[in-house]
């Protein structure tokens, strides 16, 4: 199993709900519902966030904080894995199940035991895998791939989504039912826009771990905290950690990191794109919105490299959308008005 995909983890101490930083009322909102849940130890848990905002570290708090802390957590991003291999990962097989399938394997909803499955990125689960995914959840229980028994599942499912899966929802991508399954218990992270007070505090948070890991006694100037200050941070706490190491680095040679060593992308809408790989042309008789949409999945696919997951986050749309929009409409459809 790729390490980058899902993990398992015995570790507690590096993901209590200590290591949230920050006391916006907005924030420790969230972390009251998030310690409030964790005591009920089978309640499925939502986490909606923007990318960046700490969903994965709430998951683990939960689980940490909860009776089952001794149990595995078992993470995995649906957005990650082929959706070929997707079910696989989740149910497990029986050996023979497929083409490659040369032993059993135990999906992570097994390996999960009586502890916490995190599902990120939730609003990417392949069309055919949801139905699976509601049964195992009002059921308790699932068949491996290629599999007749019913085994039984003790653990709680925690899943997180960005805010486009009511979106999805709406559309018909993401069925419903799973939706109200999932969201028995749904807590809203915040961007870091939203919590500006909490800036300063997040930012000596990340130069203090840059300081003790060079062995270092780095301030901010007050031209950085100021710069730190007016940024939207669409990338939120991850974007703004990265921009505090970087810093770190171009300050090499001072006690002060000062507004200039801040790497702050400032991207606008007028912006001009130096990655640009195209361009969508209307002619004058005019163009269908089914190939305008499918030539703007196309351009962007060229620009992810054919990395459907990533072009889905660029477009705002859910992965199983980008699969369906890849195919332009029928000359015979495109030729109706």
């Amino acid at each position: 199993m790729a390490n980058d995909t899902a993990e398992q983890t015995a570790a507690p101490e590096p993901f209590g709900f200590q290591n949230i930083i920050g006391e916006s009322p907005l924030l420790r909102e969230a972390v009251r519902l998030a310690q409030q849940v964790a005591g009920a130890r089978r309640t499925t848990v939502l986490l909606i966030g923007e990318t960046g905002t700490g969903k994965e570290l709430f998951a683990r708090g939960i689980h940490y904080a909860s009776p089952a802390a001794d149990e595995p957590f078992v993470a995995i991003n649906c957005a990650a894995i082929p959706d070929s291999l997707l079910e696989s990962e989740l149910f497990g097989h029986e050996r023979g199940a497929f083409t490659g399938a040369h032993a059993r394997k135990q999906g992570l909803l097994e390996l999960a035991g009586s502890g916490t499955l995190f599902l990120d990125e939730v609003h990417h689960l392949p069309p055919l895998l949801q139905p699976k995914l509601l049964r195992a959840l009002e059921s308790r229980q699932i068949r491996r791939l290629g599999g007749y028994d019913e085994i039984s599942i003790e653990c709680r499912v925690i899943a997180a989504a960005s805010p486009i899966l009511e979106q999805v929802v709406t559309s018909g991508e993401f069925r419903e039912d799973l939706y109200y399954r999932l969201n028995v218990f749904s807590i809203f992270l915040p961007p870091l826009r939203d919590r500006v007070e909490d800036i300063d505090v997040v930012a000596r948070h990340f130069l203090a771990q840059e300081n003790r890991e060079n062995h270092q006694t780095k301030e901010f100037a007050p031209d950085a905290y100021a710069a730190l200050r007016v940024h939207r941070w669409p990338g939120n706490v991850r974007e703004l950690k990265n921009v505090i190491e970087r810093a770190a680095i171009l300050s090499a040679d001072s006690s002060l990191v000062r507004g200039e060593h801040l790497m702050i992308q400032r991207r606008t809408a007028r912006a001009p794109a130096p990655d640009a790989v195209g361009e969508i042309r209307i002619p004058p008789g005019g163009k269908l919105l089914d190939d305008i949409v499918a030539e703007a999945v196309a351009l962007t696919l060229k620009l992810t490299g054919g990395n459907q997951a990533a072009a889905a986050r660029l477009l705002g749309i859910s992965r199983p959308t980008i699969a369906k929009k890849m195919v332009r409409p029928s000359p015979l459809k495109s030729s109706v008005a």
